[in-house]
C-alpha cells in the first residue's frame, strides 16, 4: 500500500485558505473535493448525539464529532480520523449553549471535517503554523543554498573590482572552456580570477579554474604515487 499520507501531505493547499484574525481557514468545501479526487471511495461522519443532533452539549457549550474516512477498494484500504471541534464564533469562542443557532453547528462542522482531513495529512502543515507542505519546503531550502551560492559569486565579483579598481578580466579555463570567475575555496576564503589564474599558471603552467586545478592536483598526486611505487618496484 502506498504512502497516502505523505501524499496528502505534499498537497499545497495555500492557493485556497483564508485569514481570519490571526488563524489560517482551509476551504471545506475544496479539501473535500482534492480527497474526493485523489480517493473517490472515501467517506465522511458526523456522528449524532442520543437525541439525532448533529452536536454535543455539556449543558453549557456544545461541540461536534466527525471523521473522515480515506477508503481505496483496490488497495483496501480504509483509514478514519475523528476530529471534535467546539461551536465557536467569529472570534473563536465557544458559543453557550442557549446562543447557538444551526448555522453555528453547520460552521463547526464544516471546520472539524476539514480539520479531520488534515489529520489525514491534506494541509496539516497550516495546522503545524507552517507556510508549506514539506516537499515544497524542502525545495525552497535547495533554491535559498543556490541563491547563497550566487550571491557569494556576486560578493567575490564585487570584492574583485574593489581590490582592482575595475572588472575582473574575461579568462577562459583551459581544461573545462568555461570563464573563470571568482569563487570560494573550500575553507570560504575568495579567490579571484587572477588568484586562480596565477597559481594554476605556477603549478600547471596554464590558466585553469579552482574546480579543473584540485582536479589537476589530485592528478598529479596520484600520479606522484604511482611513480614512487614504480621505484620502488625496481
Amino acid at each position: 500500500m502506498n504512502n497516502y499520507f505523505a501524499e496528502l501531505n505534499d498537497v499545497n493547499v495555500n492557493g485556497h485558505t483564508e485569514k481570519k484574525g490571526k488563524l489560517t481557514y482551509l476551504s471545506w468545501a475544496w479539501a473535500w473535493s482534492e480527497l474526493k479526487k485523489k480517493y473517490p471511495d472515501s467517506f465522511y461522519t458526523i456522528y449524532e448525539n442520543a437525541d439525532g443532533w448533529f452536536y454535543h452539549t455539556d449543558g453549557r457549550t456544545a461541540w461536534v464529532k466527525t471523521g473522515v474516512t480515506v477508503a481505496d477498494k483496490l488497495a483496501d484500504m480504509e483509514i478514519e480520523h475523528i476530529e471534535y471541534l467546539p461551536v465557536m464564533d467569529y472570534q473563536n469562542k465557544s458559543i453557550p449553549l442557549e446562543r447557538i443557532t444551526s448555522y453555528d453547528v453547520n460552521t463547526a462542522v464544516q471546520r472539524s471535517l476539514t480539520k479531520a482531513c488534515a489529520r489525514h495529512g491534506l494541509g496539516l502543515y497550516i495546522y503545524a503554523g507552517e507556510d508549506l507542505p514539506e516537499a515544497e519546503a524542502d525545495q525552497v531550502d535547495l533554491e535559498a543554498e543556490r541563491m547563497k551560492k550566487s550571491m557569494a559569486a556576486i560578493e567575490a565579483v564585487d570584492r574583485e573590482k574593489y581590490r582592482t579598481g575595475k572588472p575582473y578580466d574575461t579568462v577562459i579555463c583551459e581544461s573545462c572552456g568555461k570563464e573563470i570567475q571568482p569563487t570560494r575555496n573550500s575553507k570560504g576564503v575568495i579567490q579571484s580570477v587572477q588568484d586562480q589564474v596565477d597559481f594554476a599558471q605556477k603549478a600547471f603552467g596554464k590558466s585553469l579554474c579552482l574546480a579543473c586545478a584540485q582536479d589537476a592536483w589530485t592528478g598529479k598526486k596520484k600520479e606522484s604515487g604511482n611513480k614512487n611505487e614504480s621505484e620502488a618496484e625496481g
